[in-house]
């Protein structure tokens, strides 16, 4: 499964934009029940007047939200950015730390946010799972689970090691973009032999 997802994608990574663990945090942040798209938008925005925990602390909670008014939940997120703001700068001078504890001793960070900071800032071999990653584990037979720690221990234990470190990038593309939740493109998947779902997507006109 994974040699083929490689092979379509070789380097797969978030497409949340960032530059630094510190952006990537508060971007993983505000994606919670989001878009990565709009997340982008509203970054994009705000990245370049304030891209430090100082910078946004600086705006204030009203400030921040003119920049992330957008987002759904904007106002609750703007409260935690503010909130982990102060935390990074007051506990770790102002560094993300590179421990799961203290990153989900962070407001708005939970076991999902963090092993997404883990994995793609710090390089930990983690597995963040999302709605995505829970759909697709469960879909395929490749790790089932009733919850999502569930899924993410059994992911640890059956991906081989040498795709632990790009599997949360390549399970949730795929079910971003082809095990997607309504309407799966079973007929374009490159791993539709190797599932257990059986397809409810009808196959394109003048395939078999």
């Amino acid at each position: 499964m994974f040699q083929r997802l490689r092979e379509m994608d070789p380097h797969p990574t978030t497409e949340l934009e960032y530059d630094t663990p510190f952006q990537l945090l508060v971007a993983v942040i505000l994606s919670a029940q989001a878009t990565d798209v709009g997340v982008n938008k509203a970054t994009r925005r705000l990245y370049p007047e304030a891209g430090t925990p100082q910078a946004i602390l600086d705006l204030g909670e009203d400030g921040l939200k003119r920049y992330i008014s957008s987002i759904g939940l904007f106002n609750t997120k703007a409260r935690n950015v503010i909130a982990t703001c102060r935390i990074l700068l007051q506990e770790h001078a102002g560094e993300v730390p590179r421990d799961r504890s203290a990153l989900e001793a962070l407001p708005g960070v939970g076991r999902k946010t963090a092993n997404v900071v883990l994995n793609t800032a710090f390089g930990e071999p983690t597995i963040a799972v999302d709605t995505h990653i829970f759909r697709v584990a469960n879909r395929t037979g490749l790790a089932p689970g009733k919850d999502v720690v569930a899924v993410e221990r059994k992911l640890l234990k059956v991906v081989p090691d040498a795709f632990v470190q790009d599997a949360h990038h390549w399970l949730i593309l795929h079910g971003r973009y082809v095990c997607k939740a309504r309407k799966p493109e079973c007929p374009n998947c490159v791993i539709a032999d190797l599932c257990r779902y059986r397809s409810r997507t009808p196959p394109a006109k003048g395939t078999r």
